[in-house]
């Protein structure tokens, strides 16, 4: 699952299309998880809003198993590849 995450992480950014700002913070928040584990850092503070947005989802997944995020990771880009 290894490789094919690092593929997924490689063909996400050759899509035609830009993802949403939405799509693009849950695969940040996954990508995140997987290669460092939960949210190791303290949240940033209300005058950095994209730090913050990109920390919170990075959270959502806290207690994810690498394994589960990986998953998740691969099948949206799956998605996105099918979408854009």
């Amino acid at each position: 699952m290894e490789e094919q995450f690092k593929t997924a992480a490689e063909e996400v950014k050759k899509l035609p299309k830009k993802p949403t700002d939405k799509e693009l913070l849950k695969l940040y928040g996954l990508y995140k998880q997987v290669v460092v584990g939960d949210v190791n850092t303290s949240k940033p503070g209300v005058f950095s809003p994209k730090e913050r947005a990109k920390w919170d989802s990075w959270n959502s997944f806290k207690g994810t198993s690498k394994d589960d995020a990986m998953k998740q990771y691969i099948d949206l880009v799956e998605e996105l590849k099918k979408k854009y």
